[in-house]
């Protein structure tokens, strides 16, 4: 392991409880940990400095919808669905009124399409009858519409609204943990503890940085341990190769979009 990475007290290795003030994943205190998740935050920033949403869109709507259709599908798979989709159906009162069995063919290969065609009409409904037929930009709003939960709309309000939010996906949610940032595995408890650790105006990016850091280096099942960058503020070195040459092997380039 990289020498300068936090490791537990031998307090806490042995009797399981973080020492007094140092009630953290790591057993670092509360300051090292914020000021090591910072620094982890810039050091992903000076590697993807292009890092943004990779879901193609023009407007909240449109995001809103590739959010919902990239539910267990790629956003590759999901940018070659939308242009034609996008173009049939361009408002709310579209979506409302679509042919279910033409809008199931649209998304069919993004799978789920059955579920997926459900929440999309009632999404143009329900924006229609309470909204205007615009996509609301409050995540207590947001979070009300079919097929729409927290992940969706945090997607939605930093990319489309400018409105800070983290994006609890998958790989978000592993990274975090093997940084030592959050025990948690809910979602909602990982946003809430992950919040508390940057500044608002860090959210946003910060999921893409870690999304895309997910996808490209710090993978679920074999991490390029030995090629990662940041692997000395990192606590979970060694989950896989840590051989550089091995390492660089399993590094993907993308673009993912």
């Amino acid at each position: 392991m990289p020498r300068d990475v936090p490791t537990s007290s031998s307090a806490t290795a042995t009797s399981g409880v973080a020492p007094a003030g140092r009630d953290t994943p790591t057993g670092e205190t509360r300051l090292a940990l914020v000021r090591r998740s910072r620094r982890v935050n810039r050091e992903l920033a000076r590697l993807y400095p292009d890092a943004h949403c990779e879901l193609d869109f023009t407007d909240p709507l449109e995001l809103l919808v590739a959010t919902i259709l990239s539910a267990q599908c790629t956003d590759k798979r999901v940018n070659k669905v939308t242009p034609a989709l996008f173009a049939r159906y361009r408002s709310a009162a579209d979506y409302a009124g679509a042919d279910r069995e033409e809008l199931e063919g649209i998304i069919h290969s993004t799978g789920f399409y059955r579920a997926k065609a459900n929440s999309i009409i009632g999404l143009g409904r329900r924006l229609c009858d309470e909204y205007g037929g615009e996509v609301p930009g409050r995540l207590a709003d947001l979070v009300t519409l079919p097929g729409v939960g927290r992940k969706t709309a945090n997607v939605v309000l930093g990319n489309a609204f400018d409105v800070p939010g983290l994006t609890v996906d998958t790989h978000f949610g592993r990274l975090v943990r093997r940084f030592g940032m959050t025990r948690e595995t809910d979602p909602v408890k990982v946003e809430h503890e992950i919040a508390g650790l940057f500044p608002p105006k860090e959210w946003t990016m910060l999921s893409h940085r870690l999304i895309w850091h997910g996808r490209r280096v710090c993978h679920a099942r074999r991490p390029a341990c030995g090629a990662c960058e940041i692997a000395r503020l990192c606590p979970a070195f060694g989950e896989g190769p840590v051989d550089e040459a091995t390492a660089r092997g399993l590094v993907r380039t993308g673009p993912f979009s």
